[in-house]
């Protein structure tokens, strides 16, 4: 049938879209808790925005790069995702930014760039990058490292 294998690539994504983005909120929620805990508030609020939902789905669009980088070592898969991470949230910072819609501002942080990078946050992106590879990858056996 003509048409079906577009129709089960836009499924495949819409279902990787969802998960990155709920496991996105699921992580930025803990990493606020986790931050609550240092201040030693026990309540261990953790925050988002529905604003994030958007913006970690976009990880579904990881799924050709993890192709592509499948037999590469981890650290270089780690330093990419961190890469195309920041591109992603400098991007959509901004974007945000000019609208006066942006959930955070890293303009306290020496680190920062534009306010909407922290660039000591690399080794939390790092990490992320290859937790959203093994969501995805749990989802498409085509992007696991081939076995020799």
């Amino acid at each position: 049938m003509p048409g079906q294998g577009n129709t089960v690539t836009m499924r495949k994504f819409l279902h990787n879209f969802i998960h990155c983005g709920l496991f996105g909120w699921f992580l930025e929620i803990a990493f606020t808790a986790f931050h609550a805990f240092r201040r030693r508030d026990m309540k261990l609020p953790g925050a988002t925005s529905v604003w994030m939902f958007p913006i970690y789905g976009l990880a579904a669009f990881l799924s050709p790069v993890c192709r592509l980088l499948r037999n590469r070592s981890l650290l270089f898969r780690g330093l990419t995702y961190t890469g195309l991470i920041f591109t992603g949230e400098f991007l959509t910072g901004m974007w945000l930014n000019r609208r006066e819609l942006c959930p955070w501002n890293y303009e306290r942080s020496r680190w920062n760039l534009a306010r909407v990078i922290r660039l000591d946050f690399a080794p939390c992106w790092f990490i992320t990058g290859l937790l959203f590879e093994r969501l995805l990858r749990e989802n498409d056996p085509s992007l696991r490292p081939d076995r020799n």
